[in-house]
């Protein structure tokens, strides 16, 4: 980018390459989860991740309440003097997978967007809510979180046992939740130009594999979906693999 940008962290040998992959956390979740992935990505590719405000290099600004609010920061990131149109290709997690598909709508409203393939990773387009968050949305307490979160296994336990991390931590977290908790995609949205490849684990909890097909519904493009053994956080062990497929088999090995 010609601009920096504290929405976006650069990780990779060469961050001018002509195709780059920029990724969206997961709830509580950092740019820093996909540092690793530049490993993985082969020649041509460089990595960005999204950085949300409260967190890392962040972490003294105000946390986002509201999806509209976080897809809009992106979407400006984006498009507001940074000049660069080189091919990209969104990877989002989880919660990463709305605001990717969120902000990736923000980018094609205002016209023509250099983004070709929108990767959606363990979540459905209308996810259900869980118990806890049945009825009128609030915010989870403490003990509801940590229940999700070892559900989910997104969180070191060595991070939960320490009272400070755990605090600053459930925070996130809590923002995070009932920021998703609250979201309802628009269902009269225009559809994205963009193809869609859904991916997600078999054993995941919060994904129902017989309706993850409906991300279909909101591109005029390819659809694809491929399912990896494991659970929520299955990308952990399968980096390579499915870095070859979201960057249509060109990644390293």
């Amino acid at each position: 980018m010609s601009k920096k940008s504290p929405w976006l962290v650069a990780y990779g040998p060469d961050p001018d390459a002509e195709t780059r992959v920029i990724t969206f956390p997961h709830a509580g979740g950092s740019a820093s989860f996909f540092r690793h992935w530049a490993q993985h990505l082969g020649p041509g590719f460089a990595l960005q991740s999204v950085q949300y405000p409260g967190r890392e290099n962040r972490l003294a600004e105000p946390l986002v309440p509201s999806m509209g609010q976080l897809a809009q920061g992106v979407a400006e990131a984006l498009a507001d003097g940074s000049g660069d149109a080189r091919e990209t290709v969104f990877f989002g997690h989880s919660m990463g997978a709305a605001v990717a598909y969120e902000t990736l709508r923000l980018l094609e409203a205002r016209g023509s967007s250099p983004v070709t393939r929108l990767c959606v990773s363990g979540r459905e387009l209308r996810a259900v809510a869980e118990p806890a968050a049945h009825g009128v949305p609030g915010a989870r307490d403490d003990e509801q979180l940590m229940a999700s979160m070892t559900r989910l296994g997104g969180t070191r336990s060595a991070v939960l046992d320490d009272p400070d991390l755990r605090e600053m931590v459930l925070g996130i977290v809590r923002n995070d939740y009932l920021l998703i908790d609250t979201y309802r995609p628009d269902p009269g949205a225009a559809p994205l130009r963009a193809e869609v490849l859904a991916l997600t684990g078999d054993r995941d909890p919060q994904v129902d594999l017989g309706r993850i097909d409906a991300w279909a519904s909101v591109t005029t493009g390819a659809y694809a979906r491929h399912v990896f053994p494991g659970g929520h956080f299955y990308l952990t062990d399968h980096a390579p693999g499915l870095l070859r497929l979201v960057t249509g088999g060109q990644a390293a090995g």
